[in-house]
Order: structure tokens, then C-alpha cells, then sequence
């Protein structure tokens, strides 16, 4: 397929495919990773086009390049083997829960293209953890890192949330690179309590003891919140430092509405998790403030609002060893990946 194929595939394919400035976004959504997940022998020709080569060690692992594919795109691992093809470095799938649910009510997905954003209140809607763990058994891991994000089930109470984490690292350990300890989605009711001091010193150090108990020493990285006051989030670094967390991915998506377009305040009054664009400052200021306050004790992963190559550079000077790309690469295609990926080779890790 070639150059000439990917120019095809980022003119025609994929604005059918990847921008979300639908009528209904989350069908968008649906069908796109239904033809992935279909259609990755087909995508492998593209993967020299896409694919950029820049090696680096993080995490104690090799990842082919910095660029991932953030949790959220591919919650229940349909479309691995697609996403090494469209440039990216390593994969995060999920957030996946221990039971399996529907999420929130429709409709739940909002596109911003004004703002180059998204809104959503999706609810973790996935098919459970031990149907993830099914599928890789089954269909084996991308080739490139995979990152799992595990959360809690809606149906579960705060009190009990600690076992349903455990039960999904259990079933999923086998299988994960790193995983992702989603305590941060705006979508799921009481989640965020589980940044809290005392609920997160419990929280992880089951889970670590539970990763000592299966034999493995598979990183564990806390995802905060951006809406997180600076003593608050400095509280939370000390329970990572003090539990031996492997880093952070900085940052989930944000309650705030700063950055909407006039023209889309219609839809900033729904409710849910923003991202994109408006998203780009407060996620590097929460970057740049772990990094200084652990002084580069916890590797970070950067997510939120990178939408080029530049906003990527910032994380990088900021202190992220990793970015990862979620409307971004909604809005505008795998396009978005190569330049990225391009724009920050070879810089240090």
C-alpha cells in the first residue's frame, strides 16, 4: 500500500472513520474499531509509513517509540493488532472492570470539533476483565507493550472497591506490560474518593501485594485526575513514593469547562470528562508539577490534549518519559500519529 496508500487511507478512510463531529459519535466510535479489528491484516503495509523507529527504555521496558494509544479507544482489546500498524509504540486498552457493564445511558460521547475536543461520560463500559483476559489468550498481544487500566465496577461499593481491583490484576496479569490504576474517571460515581489518602494507601498496597503474590514485578501506574488541587495531588504523590507505585499517567480527563468555544457551549453544559484541546495547559502543569515535586522519582506518561508534535515536546520538557494520544487521534487519524512520533525522535529518555 505504501505512501500513496496512506495518503488515501488519512484523505478518504479516515475522516469516515476518525473524526467524531457526527450525529452520533459513539456509533463512529463503534464501527471504527469493529473495521480494525477486522481489517489489521490489511493495515500491516501501512505500518512503515506510520511506524516510527525510535527505541526507548522505560519502565524497565522496550518500546519501539513514545507514542501510545491511551486508554478509552480500545477498551476491550478488539483491535491489538491494528494499532502497532497505525504508528503506535505501545497500547493501552480498558479501563476494563470485574464485572462486566453497559456504562452510563446514550447519549455519552460528545464531539467539539470548534474546540478540538471531546466530551464524555461513557461509565466504563466494557465486557469485564476475564473477557479481556479471554480475548488475549485466544489472540495474543500486539507486539508492541501493552498497558492495561483497571477500574472499579458501578455495581460495586466504595468499601469494596480494593477486591475488585485485585480480581481484575489477577486475571489480567498474565497478560499486561504495565497496569494502568484508573482512580480518576469524573464518570463513574464515587471513583474519585479513591485519590484520597487513606483509601489509596489501601488500594495499593493490596494491589502490590497481590502482584508480589502472583510472581511478577509488572509496573503499577496511579492515573490522576487534573482537577486535583496542588496539596492534594502532592498528598497523593507522597502515598505513591511511600507504596512504591512505578509512576503516573498525568492526566484522566477533566470537569472543567475552561477552553470550550462560545459556539459549543450548548454541549459544554453536558456532563462528563473533557479532553482534547482545552485540556493541553492544565495536563502539562500537572506533568511539570509531579515530576518537580518526586524531583523524577515517578516516571510520568502524559496524555491530554496533545494534538502535534509541539504539545508532545512540552510533556517531554516537562517530564514525561511517554505521551499517549486519545481525541487527538479521534479527531484527526493516525496522520496525527507519525507527526508526533516524528517530531520527538531522538530525543533522551
Amino acid at each position: 500500500m505504501g505512501q500513496h496508500g496512506a495518503v488515501l487511507f488519512d484523505k478518504i478512510v479516515r475522516p469516515a472513520l476518525y473524526r467524531l463531529a457526527f450525529h452520533d459519535p459513539e456509533l463512529v466510535h463503534e464501527r471504527t474499531v469493529t473495521l480494525l479489528s477486522r481489517t489489521a491484516p490489511a493495515l500491516r503495509p501501512l505500518s512503515p509509513v506510520y511506524r516510527t523507529d525510535d527505541p526507548v527504555t522505560f519502565l524497565g521496558l522496550r518500546f519501539p517509540n513514545r507514542v501510545g494509544l491511551a486508554a478509552g479507544m480500545d477498551k476491550n482489546g478488539r483491535a491489538l493488532a491494528a494499532w502497532p500498524a497505525l504508528g503506535f509504540g505501545f497500547v493501552e486498552v480498558g479501563t476494563v472492570t470485574r464485572h462486566p457493564q453497559p456504562g452510563n445511558p446514550k447519549p455519552r460521547l460528545f464531539s467539539l470539533p470548534v474546540s478540538d475536543a471531546v466530551i464524555n461520560r461513557m461509565g466504563f463500559n466494557n465486557e469485564g476483565a476475564q473477557a479481556l483476559a479471554d480475548r488475549l489468550a485466544a489472540q495474543g498481544k500486539p507486539g508492541v507493550p501493552l498497558g492495561i487500566s483497571i477500574g472499579k465496577s458501578k455495581v460495586t461499593p466504595l468499601a469494596d472497591a480494593v477486591e475488585d481491583y485485585r480480581f481484575s490484576l489477577r486475571a489480567l496479569h498474565p497478560y499486561a506490560d504495565y497496569f494502568a490504576i484508573n482512580v480518576s474517571s469524573p464518570n463513574t460515581p464515587g471513583l474519585r474518593e479513591l485519590q484520597d489518602r487513606t483509601a489509596l494507601a489501601e488500594l495499593l498496597a493490596e494491589l502490590r501485594r497481590t502482584s508480589a503474590e502472583l510472581g511478577g514485578n509488572t509496573p503499577l501506574l496511579v492515573k490522576v485526575a487534573p482537577d486535583l488541587t496542588d496539596d492534594a495531588l502532592a498528598e497523593l504523590l507522597e502515598v505513591c513514593l511511600e507504596h512504591g507505585v512505578s509512576g503516573l499517567i498525568a492526566t484522566n480527563t477533566t470537569l472543567s469547562r475552561e477552553g470550550v468555544a462560545p459556539a459549543e457551549a450548548h454541549l459544554a453544559a453536558e456532563t462528563g470528562g473533557l479532553s482534547g484541546r482545552p485540556l493541553t495547559a492544565r495536563s502539562l502543569e500537572v506533568v511539570r508539577f509531579v515530576h518537580e515535586r518526586t524531583v523524577g522519582r515517578l516516571p510520568i506518561i502524559g496524555v491530554g490534549g496533545i494534538l502535534g508534535p509541539d504539545d508532545a515536546s512540552r510533556m517531554l520538557d516537562a517530564g514525561a518519559g511517554l505521551v499517549q494520544l486519545y481525541s487527538g487521534f479521534a479527531l484527526h487519524g493516525p496522520g496525527l500519529v507519525r507527526r508526533v512520533s516524528r517530531g520527538i525522535a531522538g530525543r533522551p529518555c
